[in-house]
């Protein structure tokens, strides 16, 4: 079936099979490899993107239904000027390995915009193996501190 995907702000047209998920159109079709595949069963948030500025597990995503933009870490920053919450990770070295660190930027940039009270209670789909929770929890603090001064 053919497809038009609005992804970081660029159309694009593609042809897929019903079953394609949004994260294999995205990584493999259109070579957008910020989402990662963990787990491929909507447990561990490493494929988290925006669509229509909400996160969505991209894994179990149909890429046949999605309708509203798709927003992927790669189209946060602004060409060299990093998203508040990409500088805040990096400011309080809330990455180590650095493969769940898109899915959870995505799901922190939902957690400041929707001024969340309980940050790790909103961000427990997104599992980090290397531990670096409180580190992402000061990040998403930062962010949201930057946030409010603007």
């Amino acid at each position: 079936m053919d497809i038009s995907l609005e992804v970081n702000g660029n159309t694009e047209q593609l042809s897929v099979e019903p079953g394609v998920t949004l994260l294999d159109a995205l990584r493999e079709r259109l070579d957008i490899t910020g989402p990662k595949k963990g787990c491929d069963r909507g447990q561990c948030g490493a494929c988290t993107v925006h669509v229509g500025g909400r996160p969505v597990l991209s894994c179990l995503t149909l890429a046949a239904t999605v309708t509203q933009p798709v927003t992927t870490v790669e189209g946060l920053s602004d060409g060299d000027e990093l998203h508040p919450v990409q500088r805040a990770f990096a400011d309080c070295d809330a990455l180590q390995c650095g493969f769940c660190t898109p899915g959870q930027v995505m799901s922190a940039v939902a957690a400041v915009e929707q001024d969340v009270e309980d940050v790790r209670e909103f961000m427990s789909g997104n599992i980090c193996r290397c531990s670096a929770y409180p580190n992402i929890v000061a990040a998403i603090e930062q962010a949201r501190r930057a946030d409010a001064t603007v």
